[in-house]
């Protein structure tokens, strides 16, 4: 794990944005609020910047399977992938919060099997991946992350 990291105090999306609204709620309400939103579920992934080295927040639609938490890096089906995601790309320590509960963990981008079982899953949660990667060239990513024992 990731020593020196002030987990605690992440920096938050941009002030006006719906994001940052929506983290206020959740982290507000300890996690009763906001992990339901727009008829799917959200946890707030916590990683640190890859140039800054500070923890940046972000909420995120996640699935789950066989004990793991999973993202997508869609970024809309823009053809760069998502900050976050190239944040993990530099340092795979993750702090989540789902509802509750806060857990430290590890990413790592999906195999191309585990992406093929898991692009279902998530569609079910957001049909609008489908969409997302007719967009783009890319392959967006799944990022897995591990919880720590």
């Amino acid at each position: 794990m990731t020593t020196g990291i002030d987990w605690d105090h992440p920096t938050d999306p941009r002030a006006g944005s719906w994001q940052l609204e929506h983290v206020k709620q959740y982290v507000g309400s300890g996690g009763t609020e906001g992990q339901y939103w727009n008829g799917t579920q959200t946890l707030l992934l916590t990683t640190v910047g890859r140039v800054s080295g500070n923890p940046v927040r972000t909420p995120l639609i996640y699935g789950e399977a066989d004990g793991r938490y999973l993202l997508v890096a869609s970024k809309g089906g823009a053809d760069e992938h998502p900050l976050w995601f190239r944040n993990l790309s530099a340092n795979p320590q993750v702090r989540i919060q789902v509802g509750p509960r806060i857990l430290q963990g590890t990413a790592r981008t999906a195999d191309p099997e585990e992406r093929a079982a898991y692009w279902p899953v998530m569609v079910k949660h957001w049909p609008a991946y489908d969409e997302y990667q007719a967009k783009t060239d890319r392959e967006i990513p799944i990022v897995v992350i591990e919880p720590a024992a």
